[in-house]
């Protein structure tokens, strides 16, 4: 390479060499680095290249919650699945993180790997007693068959003539190794037909979703 002066000196570059003008004259990244980003790093003194899918620590990258938003009556002692009548929550000051929770007929997709807090709250109703009411989360890990793997109990004691309500609260931490395999439902559980409280603008019957982290 042609030069005008002293001929430069064949050495290591160091870190007096750099301006910071490498780094802050080059275009702003505005959102998180995408899992193909790469950045340089020092491993024990060697240069090396990291993919950003490698650095933890990046915090919760999913959280999503669906409701029922209208009353599911009948649910039984067929271990009813919710199926229908789901939304994303969507009520003013209301909020998520990340990309949503995919559903298709009460089967929730996960829209990545990771280990996920999974947790149904359903509000149960009758005019009449029910010794138990029963609650499930049920997960498939082959796109089939589906196992339950979390179950609570409520019961609803009648003690007038007017409708009486119980609460029942169900979670378990699961395990999303393959998106396309893994998948989970909600189901009710009740020796005699009750009724699943569901509302388009409020929290009564709802699913929680929140990525704790890598599986």
């Amino acid at each position: 390479m042609p030069f005008i002066g002293n001929k430069p000196a064949n050495k290591a570059i160091v870190a007096s060499d750099l301006d910071p003008a490498v780094i802050t004259g080059q275009p702003a990244l505005a959102v998180a680095p995408a899992d193909t980003d790469e950045f340089l790093i020092s491993d024990a003194g060697t240069l090396k290249r990291l993919d950003a899918s490698l650095i933890g620590g990046g915090g919760i990258t999913v959280a999503d919650q669906w409701r029922l938003i209208a009353d599911k009556a009948n649910v039984d002692t067929t271990n009813t699945v919710f199926d229908s009548n789901l939304e994303q929550v969507d009520t003013s000051g209301q909020g998520t993180i990340g990309t949503a929770m995919s559903e298709s007929s009460g089967v929730f997709t996960f829209p990545s790997t990771g280990i996920y807090l999974v947790e149904g709250n359903v509000s149960y109703q009758k005019d009449s007693d029910r010794a138990y009411t029963g609650f499930k989360i049920q997960l498939t890990t082959n796109n089939s068959s589906y196992a339950t793997i979390s179950q609570s109990y409520g019961s609803i004691n009648r003690d007038g003539s007017s409708e009486f309500y119980t609460n029942v609260v169900t979670s378990s931490l699961v395990d999303v190794t393959n998106t396309s395999n893994v998948k989970v439902r909600f189901s009710g559980s009740v020796p005699g037909a009750v009724t699943a409280v569901g509302s388009t603008s409020e929290n009564h019957t709802f699913f929680t979703f929140i990525r704790l982290g890598d599986t």
